[in-house]
């Protein structure tokens, strides 16, 4: 079986970005892995039915990491509209692509409430920043598969080594 990398669409160049557009991370081991067909694209939040541009979303104030891992935290778009049911529906969306597809491996864009994985917005809506991890991370970890931020490309290509082939 070939290695599997859930990757965040929006690291691919997709425009599906709360304000419709990409985080595009340009680098040859991300050329690489798609030439090997290794990269699996998934937007949680539109897989989710969330339209594209949509209301920043955060994770409310006071919701750490237990309450993620939980599902008790709630997500916020800033109109203060409740999404946190889309926001866990993706979550589930993506674990289950995952386990279709033999996913070990995660790289997710850093700071969403939906796939921060070292870190989020503080959820005032200010561009203030938190330690935790987001929604689909914390799922995704929870089924066993490693998730890596941007800044982690390095130390996901040596976990690829290191595992070899799936």
């Amino acid at each position: 079986m070939t290695v599997r990398i859930l990757m965040s669409a929006c690291l691919l160049g997709a425009p599906v970005r709360y304000d419709g557009g990409a985080k595009t991370l340009q680098h040859e081991l991300i050329r690489d892995w798609q030439r090997r067909g290794w990269i699996l694209p998934i937007c949680p939040e539109v897989a989710a039915g969330l339209p594209t541009p949509r209301p920043p979303a955060e994770i409310a104030p006071g919701c750490g990491e237990a309450e993620v891992f939980d599902r008790r935290a709630r997500i916020q778009e800033k109109t203060g509209a409740d999404v946190s049911a889309a926001f866990y529906r993706g979550a589930d969306l993506a674990v289950a692509q995952a386990r279709r597809q033999g996913c070990r491996f995660a790289l997710l864009m850093d700071g969403s409430p939906s796939c921060g994985s070292s870190f989020v917005h503080a959820g005032h809506h200010d561009g203030r920043t938190r330690p935790g991890s987001g929604v689909v991370t914390a799922a995704l970890r929870a089924a066993g598969i490693e998730v890596f931020a941007p800044a982690e490309i390095a130390r996901l290509a040596q976990r690829l080594r290191q595992s070899g082939p799936s």
